[in-house]
């Protein structure tokens, strides 16, 4: 018995110490590997490892990471304790150049109160009528975009949700303002995933006369004054506003405390950086896998034309199952943690494999082939996971599902579209994104407009 224990009669193994098993690659080949070439070394890990339920690979610059690829044990990180799996300790290695207010950095009490404040603007009612908006957005772009030219999506996709984080989250009403931040809000967003780690990593970039030649680092000081400015004329001026940002400013916790305007600033920026760049990348997947399955984007002009919400949802599902535009989910232990019959030390970084477990073909048969039909039934739980799940949820899945959904069905409605080449478009991260994007920008032809 040196190697068991028995517990209410059930004999279950010692937890061993340590990490499970580690890839046997070099650290910087697992690096490029899984950096630029994701759907591949996923398909390599599936396939050499389909018994394993967790994987640790080196990663530069991060150290040890267990990759969790098992529904249970996702679960288990999930609802787990949130002082023991931070998730804002592990996002803050990325993302530390959204300051110390961000949702994404908070632990603890903290984050759970920034997340009381900031949930209810992004559910039912309270997003539903903003649909309209990104419809009248949507049609206002469509009518700049090119007859009989190939051209790609993907910048076409981050106009239109440029537009929509402006009117209907941050509520600019002055033009000047607006003009200013779709110019500059877009540069502070192109520094990419790069551009934020060497920041996150060398602080002292931001500084003297480095800082001041890095353009995304001067585009997001100046669009900062923007919005502080913003803040102050919606405390100035609350009354007749409906957007996001005019919600935040009149919450209060059960203190009665309101947001202050250093954690509305670090809130927005948050907002922009998962509101913005990361819809445009799922809206460009969107078009890129609709485009080349005739059967699908003829049911999506059905479902447009007759208001079958299903089936678009099914769509928009499916998009994010089979091109997910975030790889995974983080959380950095505290303290040693038992998962999946190991050990895991303090100070391990987790990493919950959104790609990994949405293209097993052990929770998705033919996980290749895109079928919206999936998703006209439920799906086992915690194998779809584009927007985490937890405690740590994506705040704005509601609000995201509801503009991919409205663009699709706008974009649909009023011209059509045709896929430029038969090969699927492979998912990138060269372009200056922090989400993975095609790698051509979605690109099509549009034939006629409505």
């Amino acid at each position: 018995m040196s190697d068991q224990i028995v517990t209410d009669r059930r004999v279950e193994p010692i937890p061993a110490n340590g990490l499970p098993r580690r890839v046997p690659l070099p650290a910087v080949a697992q690096t490029l590997w899984s950096v630029f070439g994701m759907d591949s070394f996923v398909r390599f890990c599936l396939v050499r490892y389909p018994a394993e339920r967790m994987l640790s690979f080196r990663i530069v610059g991060v150290g040890d990471v267990v990759s969790v690829l098992d529904p249970q044990l996702i679960r288990e990180v999930f609802s787990g304790d949130g002082d023991v799996l931070r998730g804002g300790e592990a996002n803050a290695q990325a993302l530390g150049m959204l300051g110390p207010d961000s949702l994404l950095v908070l632990d603890g009490e903290p984050h759970l109160r920034a997340r009381r404040l900031l949930l209810p603007p992004f559910h039912g009612e309270a997003i539903a009528h903003h649909a309209r908006l990104v419809e009248q957005i949507t049609a206002a772009e469509i009518e700049h975009w090119p007859i009989g030219e190939r051209f790609a999506l993907w910048p076409r996709m981050r106009a239109i949700t440029m537009k929509v984080i402006l009117r209907a989250v941050i509520g600019v009403q002055d033009e000047r303002r607006r003009r200013l931040l779709d110019q500059l809000l877009p540069a502070f967003v192109h520094a990419g995933v790069f551009g934020a780690l060497a920041e996150t990593r060398l602080p002292w970039l931001t500084r003297g006369a480095i800082g001041d030649r890095l353009p995304w680092i001067k585009a997001r000081a100046q669009a900062e004054q923007l919005l502080r400015d913003e803040i102050a004329e919606h405390r100035a001026s609350p009354e007749g506003r409906d957007d996001i940002l005019a919600l935040l400013v009149a919450a209060r916790d059960e203190d009665g405390r309101e947001l202050s305007d250093q954690e509305l600033l670090a809130h927005l920026l948050t907002l922009l950086g998962a509101g913005h760049d990361t819809t445009a990348a799922a809206l460009a997947w969107c078009f890129e896998r609709v485009l080349r399955h005739p059967d699908v984007l003829a049911r999506c002009r059905e479902a447009s034309t007759e208001n079958d919400d299903e089936y678009l949802t099914a769509v928009v599902n499916e998009t994010l199952r089979a091109r997910p535009v975030v790889d995974s989910v983080s959380r950095t232990l505290s303290e040693t943690l038992e998962l999946g019959g190991y050990r895991l030390p303090a100070g391990t970084f987790l990493a919950v494999a959104i790609r990994g477990v949405q293209q097993s073909p052990k929770f998705y048969p033919d996980p290749e082939r895109f079928r919206p039909q999936r998703f006209l039934e439920r799906p086992a739980p915690y194998t779809f996971i584009p927007f985490g799940g937890g405690e740590r949820r994506c705040i704005g899945a509601s609000f995201a599902t509801m503009e991919l959904k409205t663009v699709l069905r706008t974009v649909l409605q009023r011209v059509e579209l045709h896929a430029v080449g038969s090969r699927d478009e492979r998912a990138s991260r060269i372009r200056r994104s922090i989400a993975v994007v095609p790698a051509r920008g979605a690109r099509a032809v549009a034939t006629a407009r409505t």
